[in-house]
């Protein structure tokens, strides 16, 4: 049975590709751009519509959509409608591979896709990647990381957690005092533990392991890891405890931090904004609504402009305030 989206953005009924593709090129034929048209079609419409767009223009114009976009557009607002013209499948193993390439490796972007994708999406990005890259996804990943953090990084992509299935009490039970003795109670940290249990087990099972952990320290499992890990390992420790607790969850608070205080950290808005938009952006605009006390929308209304921020808008689709 299809698993209900509880995306923002769904196929356009009455979709037509032709039409589509023939107003994009009007859009920008000539001087001067019609960037409304362009949003209105590409927010509109389904990742799967857009790649018929895409084939629709090339038959009729014989032109690359995703390079007249990148002439006719610029800054983040071409980042973002490139972004969506990417095929939903190739989409994570694309910015991995860009978060690995050349001097420097973005953390961030490794931390947030390995730590928030199920096993099947994880598979499937390791399939892409190799495909696209022709290398595996887990020897860019050691190529370009160190210590537990590289070793936290190559049990998920590994992509085998258990499946979820019946809870084994006693094995809760013996987790979260294996946690514990590898912690707060030990001089130092036993951080192969944490690495065994967080990428291994199922979600279900780290679940009520969290709850358990809580009984029996008086801490919540983040508090111990704020505690007795640090840098990138601490930061991908806690987006995995953050995931097992609830991915909408962790995806609103990330759009948060992106948008709070000065700046916007851009990539990170447009990379949520687009990779959530046909999955969970519904529950996502819900958890920001609960935990922030105000909407996504109102976030992404002050904190954006122009027609970055109206096509942002239109991804998010309502107001929740």
């Amino acid at each position: 049975m299809a698993k209900l989206s509880r995306g923002t953005v769904k196929d356009f009924p009455g979709f037509d590709a032709r039409s589509d593709a023939e107003a994009l090129r009007k859009a920008m034929k000539g001087l001067g751009t019609d960037e409304d048209a362009i949003v209105k079609i590409l927010t509109g419409r389904s990742n799967a519509q857009r790649q018929q767009i895409a084939a629709a223009f090339k038959t009729l114009f014989g032109r690359d959509l995703v390079d007249d976009l990148k002439s006719e557009l610029t800054g983040k607002f071409e980042t973002l409608m490139v972004a969506l013209m990417r095929p939903a499948r190739h989409f994570d193993a694309h910015e991995l591979k860009y978060a690995l390439k050349g001097a420097g490796t973005n953390e961030k972007v490794l931390t947030e896709i390995l730590a928030s994708r199920t096993t099947a999406e994880l598979q499937n990005i390791k399939q892409v990647y190799l495909e696209e890259y022709e290398s595996n996804l887990e020897d860019h990943v050691t190529g370009d990381t160190t210590g537990y953090y590289q070793r936290m990084l190559v049990v998920l992509v590994q992509a085998n957690r258990d499946p979820d299935g019946r809870i084994d009490e006693g094995l809760v039970e013996q987790d979260a005092q294996a946690l514990f003795k590898a912690g707060e109670l030990k001089w130092g940290t036993d951080e192969e533990k944490f690495i065994t249990i967080l990428g291994t087990r199922s979600v279900s099972h780290l679940r009520k392991v969290f709850d358990k952990y809580m009984t029996i320290s008086g801490f919540q499992i983040e508090e111990t890891i704020d505690r007795e890990t640090s840098g990138d390992l601490e930061k991908l420790l806690l987006a995995i405890v953050k995931c097992v607790r609830s991915v909408p969850g962790y995806f609103a608070e990330s759009l948060f931090y992106a948008m709070k205080g000065a700046g916007t950290d851009d990539d990170t808005l447009i990379r949520i904004m687009v990779s959530r938009s046909e999955i969970d952006l519904l529950d996502i605009r819900h958890e920001f609504r609960k935990n922030f006390a105000k909407s996504l929308h109102h976030m992404i209304q002050k904190d954006t402009s122009g027609d970055f921020r109206k096509a942002l808008l239109l991804l998010c689709g309502g107001d929740d305030e």
